[in-house]
């Protein structure tokens, strides 16, 4: 046997063994699918190759595919079109309430810093309680409508007290750009770019609210045949997450090269985010199941949900 053959049938074992006790080394997947959304750390992980490093070698390769935020991200999971993805806190509560085939693989304790309520600069709303009969932007099923709803409740007024106005991202700049809507829930680098091009005004921040995770979600699928291979994809991105929180030049010069955002913007959001990655363990799953509740106190879910139910138990370095 040539050399070459040797070792290819080598990397099929490796990854066979590796990936699943059970599986033969026909059925080690072909590709692993990454979904992703402007900010975060990907850009620079994309660049940097280091999942393709991990992963090639055992003859699978990676996808990337980019989206504009997370809901549509993890409807892609669920039919199957992506494995793997990473989304703020309200999607995964949302796509649970409609029984997709989600899992969350691990965390991001984010400081509450890059998702915020704006308006113009020359707005008379200064505070959250100024909301009251106002036409709010949000992407529907985002993080941001976390915020919204929990800065709605923190200031004692109701979802019925505001205008809400369910826009995707870039429809919610256009919209705040022309004065059709009064202040808009958004996250960076939306956020960053609202600040220094539009001059908008930060009534409150995520920080000054409540508690702000983020998570890598995987399809059912994957984490029941491949169990290793979803422990290998956290243990990747926690490895490039513990680099990004000391490179932060580096990650927004990448996002900036890959996305054509302003670098300005770029190291603003950059420089006000955290990347380490953890398992999902009790404290998050508990701030977890404080978002599901309050969708569903409010009717905005069309069932409650039990967080714990869907949580994949991963072990760092297993």
């Amino acid at each position: 046997m040539r050399r070459r053959e040797f070792l290819q049938l080598s990397a099929a074992g490796a990854a066979a063994a590796m990936f699943s006790g059970r599986s033969s080394a026909q059925e080690v997947p072909r590709e692993i699918r990454i979904g992703t959304q402007k900010g975060g750390y990907f850009s620079a992980v994309r660049q940097r190759q280091t999942l393709e490093n991990t992963f090639r070698p055992l003859g699978i390769d990676v996808k990337w595919i980019d989206f504009q935020f997370g809901p549509p991200l993890l409807e892609a999971i669920n039919v199957g079109s992506v494995d793997f993805g990473y989304v703020g806190d309200t999607p995964p509560i949302f796509a649970q309430a409609a029984s997709a085939r989600i899992r969350y693989v691990a965390a991001v304790r984010q400081e509450g810093k890059t998702q915020a309520i704006i308006v113009p600069r020359d707005s008379s709303i200064q505070t959250v309680t100024d909301l009251k009969g106002k036409r709010v932007a949000f992407g529907k099923g985002s993080s941001a409508h976390n915020l919204l709803v929990a800065a709605l409740e923190k200031a004692g007024l109701a979802w019925s007290d505001i205008a809400p106005t369910p826009l995707a991202p870039a429809d919610a700049t256009a919209a705040f750009i022309k004065g059709s809507v009064d202040a808009w829930s958004i996250w960076d680098p939306y956020l960053a770019l609202a600040e220094l091009k539009q001059n908008a005004r930060i009534i409150v921040s995520g920080k000054d609210i409540h508690t702000v995770n983020s998570f890598f979600i995987a399809g059912s699928d994957l984490v029941e045949k491949y169990p290793a291979l979803t422990a290998r994809l956290s243990d990747v991105f926690a490895s490039e997450g513990a680099w990004a929180e000391q490179h932060h030049e580096e990650v927004a010069q990448a996002q900036a090269e890959a996305t054509g955002v302003d670098i300005d913007a770029v190291r603003r959001f950059v420089d006000r985010s955290t990347y380490r990655v953890t398992p999902v363990d009790d404290e998050v799953i508990h701030t977890q199941q404080a978002v599901a509740d309050r969708f569903a106190r409010l009717g905005l879910i069309p069932k409650p949900v039990k967080v714990a139910d869907i949580v994949w138990k991963w072990t760092p370095g297993s």
